[in-house]
């Protein structure tokens, strides 16, 4: 028999609280078991590999490993620019990003949200992207260069830059859409009690923003302090993060025992500010009333206004655009598409296909990898759905966005000493760089997917329940059907990160099937114009399937598909 909504609606009057409740945890456990699964074997168990690789000596542990690496001098020089660095590109991002956040939520104007999109585009980006067009602007032969003379390239500048640069819209996104469901009359009461603006905005709004703003910087800081693609290539030999070092470590040096223990550092670095953050986002969940973000957006009036709405116009112009519009006129070089046309050649030297088949092979692991993606953390999601959670599924929240923090060199490395024997004997399969590509896109999903599946009447899920429904058939006819635009955004986004992923694809994607982030970096790597004008022209295609995506994202994006 048909499930009709009427059925279902009244059969949840009548669903019975303590049998819901059972059957319930029955069903998130079981759903739990495949995401756990999954990230016990293509996760932990790559990653405890090669941590256990690099402290085992002769057999016996060396936990005194880790206090021989921290003595060295040169490993403390890079744990304090890590973590120096993160922090102040957190608060540059901050200082840009939040009076664009402002904008985005108060003010209404035509174009808002092709401007939006804009914005966003350098978040899905690539970081090996990031980095060539801040190369492309400010390194040598860049735009500056040619301009006046000046290269930021090998400076902290650049890296700062190209922080703020990818991080604008985590801020925007973040803080602008609380910012916008924020009732303004609270802050025009305090107005009319002779509080002034400035005091208004410190007393009132700052607070209620607080969890926002926290949220936001903790998730900069998260990214920056585990940087690789953009430090790899501004940063040339000058500068290096734990990351960089763990890449450096592992496949330059061969010291599995040090790129051990920065792993183990970063690890720990990593947990805290994951626990810091879920603690924030429960505190913004949990202690806010909001309103209808439509109402609260207008016209900006006054000189002041249109001065702030100027400004953030005149950022995002110099910031996002112009790096972007740069490496377009880099690619296309004195002989229009000449590098593009050299795409299509083979060189004998660092490829043994023509570069162009990068393209190909990108699309090819990111569709798979996005299907993994979005059958898991649709799992995983659907399991977190209920609030009264415990700590073990609160902790398995957490373990969900690990894979964003920990080394990706790590896992990639991980990948080629672990999975290298039966039963799970992958190292020649071409599945394995979609496995680790779907790590990065899990969290994606599930962050989109969790608040949509939180806003469905629980109820209805019970009266299903009480009807006979299996737990699948709940799923398809309950839930399915009011997320299903969150899951086509899920999907996008895990497709935009998954073409992009670098840190462990490097380790594992085959010569003769390279992605692009691969073959971008194989290109900056070697000298020449020719060499240099390819790796342009391979980001910029790469710059415009990811901005294709976004595209489609915005188009399908409601207002409770997550924060991106």
């Amino acid at each position: 028999m048909d499930l009709t909504r009427t059925e279902v609606t009244r059969a949840g009057k009548q669903a019975g609280k303590p049998a819901g409740t059972v059957r319930g945890s029955a069903a998130r456990l079981g759903l739990m078991a495949v995401p756990v699964a999954f990230f016990a074997v293509f996760f932990a168990y790559p990653v405890a590999a090669i941590v256990a690789r690099g402290l085992e000596v002769d057999g016996v542990w060396r936990l005194g490993r880790i206090g021989d690496v921290l003595a060295q001098s040169d490993v403390r020089h890079v744990l304090w620019f890590t973590t120096w660095q993160a922090l102040a590109s957190t608060a540059l991002t901050l200082l840009v990003a939040l009076p664009g956040a402002y904008v985005f939520a108060r003010f209404d104007f035509p174009g808002k949200q092709v401007l939006r999109a804009v914005v966003t585009v350098p978040f899905v980006l690539p970081t090996v992207v990031v980095g060539t067009a801040f190369l492309a602007l400010v390194g040598r032969g860049g735009l500056l260069d040619e301009l006046w003379g000046v290269r930021l390239d090998t400076t902290v500048w650049a890296i700062l830059l190209a922080h703020v640069f990818f991080n604008y819209a985590v801020v925007v996104r973040t803080v602008g859409g609380l910012w916008a469901q924020l009732d303004p009359r609270q802050e025009e009461a305090a107005r009319m009690l002779g509080a002034s603006r400035l005091r208004a905005w410190r007393q009132v709004t700052l607070p209620a923003l607080a969890p926002a703003v926290a949220a936001a910087a903790l998730m900069v800081f998260l990214f920056t302090f585990t940087s690789f693609g953009v430090v790899q290539i501004l940063g040339g030999p000058t500068f290096s993060t734990l990351e960089v070092e763990i890449y450096r470590q592992t496949s330059q040096v061969f010291d599995l025992s040090t790129a051990a223990v920065l792993t183990l550092i970063q690890f720990a670095a990593v947990a805290a500010v994951l626990a810091v953050h879920a603690w924030t986002v429960r505190r913004r969940e949990s202690a806010l009333r909001l309103v209808d973000a439509a109402t609260t957006a207008r016209r900006p009036r006054g000189a002041g206004q249109w001065t702030l709405f100027a400004g953030v116009l005149g950022t995002v112009a110099v910031l996002l655009v112009l790096p972007l519009a740069v490496l377009v006129q880099r690619s296309l070089g004195a002989s229009g598409f000449g590098y593009y046309r050299a795409l299509t050649r083979e060189d004998g030297g660092a490829f043994l296909v023509p570069p162009i088949e990068a393209i190909g092979n990108s699309l090819q692991y990111a569709v798979a990898a996005t299907a993994i993606a979005v059958v898991i953390g649709a799992l995983a999601a659907t399991a977190l759905t209920r609030r009264d959670a415990g700590r073990f599924v609160r902790g398995f929240d957490a373990l969900l966005m690990l894979p964003l923090g920990v080394s990706a060199v790590t896992v990639g490395f991980g990948f080629l000493i672990a999975l290298d024997e039966p039963p799970l004997d992958l190292r020649s399969s071409w599945i394995l760089v979609p496995l680790a590509q779907a790590l990065v896109g899990v969290p994606f999903v599930v962050r989109t997917m969790l608040p949509v599946l939180r806003a469905v009447d629980g109820r209805l899920r019970e009266a299903a329940a009480v009807l006979g429904a299996s737990p699948w058939r709940v799923w398809r006819e309950v839930d399915l059907p009011m997320v299903r635009r969150a899951l086509l955004v899920a999907a996008g986004f895990a497709f935009a990160v998954s073409l992009g992923e670098f840190g462990a694809t490097v380790f594992i994607a085959r010569p003769d099937n390279p992605t692009l982030p691969v073959a971008v970096a194989r290109l900056l790597g070697r000298p020449g114009d020719m060499n240099y004008g390819q790796a342009m022209a391979l980001s910029t295609i790469l710059m415009l399937v990811c901005a294709v995506a976004l595209v489609v994202l915005e188009r399908l994006r409601t207002d409770r598909s997550g924060e991106f």
